[in-house]
C-alpha cells in the first residue's frame, strides 16, 4: 500500500462539509476550459468590486488556499497546523503591480512578517518574490548586462536595498528567508542578488535561501558552480528545490522570440532533473540545506529513502519538505507524523488583491498532470471511509 494514502490522517482537521466543498472546487478546476473561462470572469468581477462575487470567492477558492486576509486572521490556521507538527510560511500573495509605492509597501509588509514571527517556531521561514521588490523588465536588463540609464541605476539600487533590508533583518532575528524563483528572463539578476546576500548573511548558517526550478535546463550546473563559489567565499547555501510553474509561458516566449526552450523537453526529464537535485543536496549537506517544495509522492519518498541511507534523523535541520496550503495534505501530515521538518506555504492578503494568485494557482492545478485528480480521489476516499 502506498505510504501517502492514509486519508484519515490527511483530513483529520476537515469536517465533512469542508471536504465536500473542496471536492466540488477541485472538480471545477479539473476542467481546463471551465477554469480558463472562470478565472477570466473572476478577475474581472472582483477587480470591478462585485461584492457578491468577492464573498463567494472568500468562501471557496480563498478558504481552500489562503490563511486569511491578514496575518492575525491567518494565525488560526498557523496554530492548527503547528499542533500537528507542520510549520507555516506566510506568503503575502499580492501580484501584478509594478510601481515604487507598492514595492515599498510589500517590503514593509515582509519586514513586519519577520518581526511578527520572531521566536515563533510555527513560522520557520519568511518568503518573498523578487518582482515584489522591482520590475521584471529591470531584472531582465540587469541580468543581460544592459547599459542602464541613470534613473534605472537608481531604481536598481532601491531593489538591492529592499533585498538587503529584508535579509539583514532575518539575519538579526535568526529567521530563514526564501527568495522565490520566477520567469527565466529575470532569474539571472535574482540569482546574483541571492548569491550576494548569501555571501553576506550565510557565514554561520543558511539564512538566505534561493529557489531552483528543476524543470529548467542548466540548473544542476548552476548549483555546482554556486557550491564552488560558496566554498571559496566560505558561506552556506540554502535552496528551495521545486519543479517550476511557468512552463506554458516559457515555451511560448521562447518560440515567439526564437531562442532555445529553457524548459526540460519532457515531464520525465523534469522528474529526473529534480531527483538529481535531491542527490546534489544529499551529497553536500556540509554546505547545502534544502527545502524540497513538492507535491510529488515519488520525490517525497525518495528524499526520505536518501535520508535513511545516510543515517540522517527525520528531523535533520538541513532538510525540509513543503507543500501549498490546501493541497497534498496526504503528504504533509504523513511527514509530520514521522517527525520530518515540513511546512505549508500559507498565502494571505485582501481577497481582491489575492485573486490573481488564486487564478494562477487554479490554472497550474489544471496543467499539472494528475494533481487535481489525485486530490479528488483522496477526498472521495475519505468521505466514503467516514460513511462506513
Amino acid at each position: 500500500m502506498p505510504i501517502f494514502n492514509d486519508t484519515k490522517v490527511a483530513f483529520a482537521d476537515k469536517s465533512d462539509a469542508q471536504l465536500r466543498k473542496a471536492y466540488w472546487m477541485f472538480k471545477m478546476i479539473e476542467q481546463p476550459a471551465l477554469t480558463s473561462l472562470g478565472t477570466s470572469v473572476l478577475n474581472f468581477t472582483v477587480h470591478n468590486n462585485f461584492p457578491f462575487v468577492t464573498g463567494i470567492v472568500k468562501n471557496t477558492l480563498f478558504a481552500q488556499f489562503c490563511g486569511g486576509e491578514t496575518r492575525e486572521e491567518s494565525m488560526k490556521v498557523v496554530k492548527q497546523l503547528f499542533k500537528r507538527g507542520v510549520g507555516s510560511i506566510f506568503d503575502y500573495s499580492i501580484e501584478g503591480k509594478e510601481d515604487e509605492e507598492t514595492f515599498d509597501a510589500v517590503c514593509k509588509e515582509i519586514k513586519d512578517i519577520i518581526r511578527f514571527s520572531v521566536g515563533n517556531p510555527a513560522i520557520p521561514f519568511i518568503v518573498f518574490k523578487p518582482t515584489a521588490f522591482g520590475r521584471i523588465d529591470l531584472y531582465e536588463a540587469v541580468g543581460k548586462g544592459a547599459e542602464l540609464t541613470t534613473s534605472q541605476k537608481e531604481e536598481w539600487e532601491r531593489v538591492v536595498k529592499r533585498f538587503d533590508e529584508v535579509c539583514r533583518l532575518c539575519h538579526e532575528n535568526d529567521k530563514k528567508v526564501m527568495v522565490d524563483a520566477e520567469e527565466t528572463w529575470m532569474q539571472d539578476a535574482a540569482d546574483h542578488l541571492c548569491e550576494e546576500m548569501m555571501e553576506k548573511y550565510n557565514q554561520q548558517k543558511p539564512i538566505v535561501w534561493n529557489t531552483i526550478q528543476m524543470y529548467r535546463t542548466g540548473r544542476l550546473e548552476y548549483m555546482e558552480a554556486n557550491l564552488q563559489r560558496a566554498r571559496e567565499k566560505n558561506y552556506f547555501i540554502g535552496y528551495k528545490i521545486v519543479r517550476g510553474a511557468y512552463m506554458e509561458k516559457e515555451r511560448a516566449r521562447a518560440a515567439e522570440k526564437g531562442y532555445a526552450d529553457p524548459i526540460q523537453p519532457t515531464k520525465d526529464a523534469s522528474d529526473k532533473n529534480y531527483n538529481a537535485g535531491i542527490d546534489f543536496v544529499m551529497d553536500h549537506l556540509d554546505k547545502v540545506s534544502a527545502f524540497f517544495g513538492t507535491h510529488n509522492e515519488i520525490s517525497s519518498e525518495l528524499i526520505m529513502d536518501k535520508m535513511k541511507a545516510k543515517s540522517l534523523e527525520s528531523g535533520n535541520p538541513h532538510v525540509y519538505f513543503g507543500q501549498l496550503y490546501g493541497m497534498s495534505d496526504n503528504i504533509t501530515f504523513y511527514l509530520s507524523n514521522k517527525g520530518y521538518n515540513v511546512a505549508k506555504y500559507l498565502p494571505y492578503g485582501p481577497v481582491k488583491d489575492v485573486v490573481p494568485y488564486l487564478t494562477r494557482r487554479a490554472r497550474e492545478n489544471t496543467s499539472v498532470a494528475g494533481q487535481t485528480g489525485r486530490e479528488l480521489g483522496l477526498i472521495k476516499k475519505e468521505l466514503e471511509r467516514r460513511q462506513k
